[in-house]
């Protein structure tokens, strides 16, 4: 420990098995739908009258969530929401705003209005036990919003770890020109290679923290696992082809519960399935964003699963992947809404802001 903060760099980059794992358990809901209707009641188990935060990805990306799936949530269950995203700190289609809003246009996110984060200005939230920063910078028109809806396409990251939660909120809540350049290389080092990768999972988790520690209760988790590539969205068509199998869709109102929970279904796979996205994941220290969640008390490791296609029976990873993920017309309900009741899930209090990031 450093002046009462966690060491940088030091510890829990090994996998814990449930089984192993301490203290209290969060609620995660869970379906196998991939569909609209899928994707409606996830969000509707969590969300109230949140905001959302949806990762949009580079122009023709292939393995984005599909933005047909949000139209109806937003329209009918989220009136008023605006899709909130960050310019990226690499040269590319994303880089300033305009190119922004052009790249969006061309995926399709014309579902709701879309706010370009840092458009206007930075602001800087504390980042309180930080062992990285002190602060964060984030674009300033975050400051506007009182709740915020983290929905995400669960998959693997080139640059390290896993493309979670976390990584939605963290990566694309932070500016593209200040508070990313932190996050991937501090002033002052030329960090690079394996130890860079681990430092970069804590620092980006430490903008998670700044993030949530502004909304409090009014933050809500939705990740879906579909085309699940080792790389990151951000990679657009460059992205590697997609070899592991789809799982469904997860929510929580605890981002270490929704993030841990997708990498036990990962782990819950057979071994030819889920190889090459459990070695990107572990062999880029993904796991260790799990561990610096943790550490200051930003979530639980153990949780509760339940099976909303099963009238909430409580099950475990293995029974999640068991079966088939279902999409289209092969999902019960996928013709029309299918909203049921709260019953067995936390729900984030309804603040009347409601904003869907993108990473």
């Amino acid at each position: 420990m450093l002046d009462g903060r966690p060491t940088p760099g030091i510890g829990g980059d090994q996998y814990l098995p449930y089984e192993r794992r301490t203290g209290n358990e969060s609620i995660v809901c869970f379906t196998r739908e991939l569909s609209a209707a899928g994707l409606r009641e996830a969000c509707s188990r969590v969300a109230g009258d949140i905001t959302g935060k949806v990762r949009t990805g580079e122009g023709h990306g292939p393995n984005i969530i599909p933005p047909a799936w949000v139209r109806e949530p937003l329209a009918d269950d989220l009136p008023g929401a605006t899709i909130v995203e960050t310019n990226t700190c690499y040269e590319g289609s994303r880089g300033t705003a305009e190119q922004h809003r052009r790249a969006l246009k061309v995926n399709g996110w014309d579902v709701a209005p879309v706010d370009i984060l840092g458009e206007r200005g930075t602001a800087l939230l504390p980042v309180t036990g930080g062992a990285w920063f002190r602060e964060m910078s984030v674009g300033a028109d975050l400051l506007n919003y009182d709740s915020l809806l983290a929905l995400t396409h669960f998959k693997g990251r080139t640059l390290g770890g896993s493309g979670g939660a976390d990584e939605n909120v963290g990566i694309g809540c932070a500016d593209g020109r200040i508070g990313k350049a932190w996050i991937h290389t501090p002033v002052g080092t030329d960090d690079h290679g394996a130890s860079a990768r681990r430092k970069s999972m804590e620092r980006m988790t430490e903008s998670s923290k700044a993030v949530l520690d502004r909304f409090g209760r009014h933050a809500a988790f939705v990740n879906v696992m579909r085309s699940m590539s080792v790389s990151c969205d951000c990679e657009g068509v460059g992205a590697q082809p997609v070899v592991t199998p789809d799982i469904g869709i997860l929510a929580s109102t605890d981002m270490l519960a929704v993030d841990q929970a997708c990498i036990d279904l990962v782990h819950a796979m057979a071994e030819d399935d889920r190889h090459d996205l459990a070695e990107r994941i572990e062999s880029r220290h993904g796991l260790r964003q799990l561990s610096r969640l943790e550490e200051p008390g930003m979530g639980n490791g153990r949780y509760v699963l339940l099976d909303m296609d099963h009238d909430d029976a409580r099950i475990r990873a293995t029974d999640a992947v068991a079966g088939p993920a279902r999409s289209g017309a092969d999902a019960p309900g996928a013709g029309g809404p299918a909203i049921r009741s709260l019953t067995g899930c936390e729900r984030a209090r309804p603040p009347h802001g409601v904003r869907a990031p993108s990473s």
